[in-house]
């Protein structure tokens, strides 16, 4: 939800414009890593949620999940989530409808277009990936108490105001002000959002379909200006 894979070739030579060699590029919102995975060099990816932060650890590490989880299966790991992280964390996004943490279960489908098998699709989507998140170095940690070494690029893609709920609660007064507070530390940083602060500056807008929307509901494709911020 929210993914940033469609917009990444627009936004990405924006962000890295004026990197440094050696810089760090650090994501404090990593989410399904559809952005950090199109970029070289020192790479940290923030995750608040604990399951979601150790299947990327895994994966980055080689770990294999399997492409069919059946429904029982995905109903035991939803309610024994501790028993293997790693995994409540793939299936709690990978085969759940929407790709919305298990907010119900995925599987072989009739669709308009014809059977889909969701799970395959998002199986093949993340192997895929692996290879172009070797030597990330994923950690479980919220975005105000990720440590994030001296004068990074900061790249943040944050629940956005008025949409879709992610996992908890989130404050974004407190996060436009850590924003503040990190620019002042000397790091470079840029936002993805629908609106932001006037003290912000947009550096690039472009009207996108997306399962979010700016009218604060989810799940149809709906189109809603995604802009890109700077400070």
């Amino acid at each position: 939800m929210g993914s940033k894979n469609r917009i990444a070739k627009h936004i990405l030579p924006i962000i890295l414009k004026d990197r440094k060699e050696g810089q760090w590029y650090v994501e404090p919102f990593v989410g399904g890593a559809n952005m950090i995975d199109k970029v070289g060099g020192n790479r940290i990816g923030g995750e608040v949620n604990e399951y979601i932060a150790e299947m990327w650890i895994a994966l980055e590490a080689g770990w294999t999940p399997r492409s069919d989880y059946t429904r029982e299966e995905y109903k035991y790991i939803k309610a024994n989530q501790d028993k293997d992280r790693k995994l409540s964390g793939y299936v709690g996004v990978n085969c759940s409808y929407s790709g919305v943490w298990f907010t119900g279960y995925a599987g072989i489908t009739q669709t308009k277009g014809g059977v889909r098998d969701y799970q395959e699709e998002a199986f093949r989507n993340v192997q895929a990936q692996s290879p172009n998140i070797k030597g990330v170095d994923f950690k479980h940690a919220g975005y105000d108490n990720l440590e994030i070494p001296e004068s990074s690029l900061i790249y943040c893609d944050p629940p956005y105001a008025n949409t879709s709920g992610y996992k908890d609660s989130f404050n974004h007064a407190d996060f436009w002000q850590w924003c503040r507070e990190k620019k002042v530390e000397g790091h470079t940083i840029f936002i993805s959002e629908y609106n932001a602060p006037e003290d912000f500056t947009c550096v690039w807008e472009k009207e996108v379909k997306s399962s979010l929307s700016a009218n604060g509901k989810g799940g149809a494709s709906k189109s809603s200006t995604e802009k890109l911020f700077t400070l």
